[in-house]
């Protein structure tokens, strides 16, 4: 392991903030079951609900809105699979079509690319260059089918990007579809308020916040038809069945008050590093090509490619440096295709293949800037030489 250790993947996830910790640790052993009518029982129930009430303050919601999950994918999973529920919990005759767009997580693609086997229509917006939504082609959509259900994220993972969701919500609900969104990367970074969105589900998850992993929460405005993804007990009022983790779900609720203490500082922090950090790259490394919107996007997020190098062996050589980045999402590393949210923007697939993620956080410093801009043109050049297909001005890296 190399002496100097910096972390640059946080959209992947995050460290475990101190209170957050703290919190956690004090309440190691709190073991009572919150279902439970006896004293262990109520300590436990009463860590939750309070929990529940900081998940709700944070995004303008009721604490009966809130359920806790495994995830922001089970969350996600949640949502979707009203469209295959048939109890009288479900609205009878729910439209079958669920608008989406081509740059969503793996979660939600995946989810829609079953249910197309289970008799749901899904349709797949476009995106332009930046990866914003096409408008035009939803109300299009919206107009033309009738739609149950529009599911776009807040923020990109990859490259990210914020999505216009009142205006989305908006379009959505004129013509008689629920709106939700993925709001896992947004959530703690810019502000989210579920009645300025607009939206009837938005999803988000503890491990991306500096909480623990293994939480997550589901916002369902009052009067929306649900179904349990999960089935059993009656916990979380009969909406999500399951013994609560209960030490996940005090974690969730410190991270978010954490958040709303220094996530206003923290983002601006943030954006300053982000900004040198990119007009160091550019100046230093001939050729490097930005990905995602310029301006409209999360303060922490810098995606950009490389011609002429691998973006697995960016990311090797930045690891033996002591250097942690991305090649995009972290839940589809396991694959070897180019990044489906950098070809949607028209990012052909050598460029996509080229391309890191540097997502920064709250323990990064000025200091761990600089060192990434003095490491990062060496390894470039290195693996830039080293390659028999780039070429620039047309001649080979090697022969000048």
């Amino acid at each position: 392991m190399a002496a100097r250790q910096i972390y640059f993947d946080n959209n992947a996830t995050t460290p475990l903030h101190p209170e957050v910790r703290k919190e956690m640790v004090a309440a190691m052993d709190m073991y009572g079951n919150p279902s439970s009518m006896h004293a262990y029982g109520r300590e436990a129930r009463a860590n939750v609900e309070d929990a529940r009430k900081r998940v709700a303050r944070f995004m303008g919601a009721d604490e009966s809105e809130i359920v806790f999950t495994g995830s922001g994918s089970e969350a996600n999973n949640t949502v979707l699979s009203l469209f295959v529920c048939h109890t009288t919990q479900c609205i009878p005759g729910m439209r079958q079509t669920i608008v989406t767009s081509k740059i969503e997580h793996p979660c939600v693609l995946e989810t829609s690319d079953c249910l197309k086997h289970r008799g749901v229509d899904v349709k797949y917006l476009e995106v332009d260059g930046y990866g914003k939504v096409d408008l035009g082609q939803l109300e299009e959509t919206l107009k033309s089918t009738s739609v149950g259900l529009v599911s776009v994220m807040m923020a990109n993972n990859e490259i990210g990007t914020l999505q216009d969701i009142p205006v989305i919500s908006r379009l959505a609900h004129k013509y008689g579809a629920l709106m939700h969104t993925d709001a896992v990367q947004a959530f703690g970074k810019v502000p989210v308020n579920v009645d300025d969105l607009g939206v009837d589900f938005l999803t988000v998850s503890g491990h991306k916040i500096y909480g623990p992993k293994g939480i997550g929460a589901l916002y369902v405005r009052k009067g929306i038809p649900y179904c349990p993804f999960i089935r059993g007990g009656h916990q979380e009022r009969g909406r999500r069945a399951g013994t609560e983790n209960t030490l996940g779900i005090m974690g969730l609720g410190m991270a978010v008050d954490m958040r709303a203490a220094e996530m206003a500082a923290e983002e601006v922090r943030l954006q300053g590093l982000r900004d040198i950090l990119k007009k160091g790259i550019g100046e230093r490394i001939d050729e490097a090509l930005f990905n995602g919107h310029p301006t409209d996007s999360l303060a922490n997020t810098l995606n950009v490619s490389f011609p002429g190098a691998e973006g697995e062996a960016i990311l090797l050589y930045l690891d033996l440096a002591g250097i942690a980045v991305s090649t995009g999402s972290a839940c589809a590393s396991g694959s070897l295709d180019p990044s489906h949210v950098l070809l949607a923007t028209g990012v052909d697939a050598e460029r996509a293949h080229g391309s890191i993620r540097i997502s920064l956080g709250r323990e990064n410093t000025l200091d761990d800037v600089e060192y990434m801009l003095e490491v990062l043109p060496g390894v470039i050049n290195r693996i830039r030489n080293m390659s028999t297909a780039y070429i620039k001005g047309g001649v080979h890296a090697s022969a000048r």
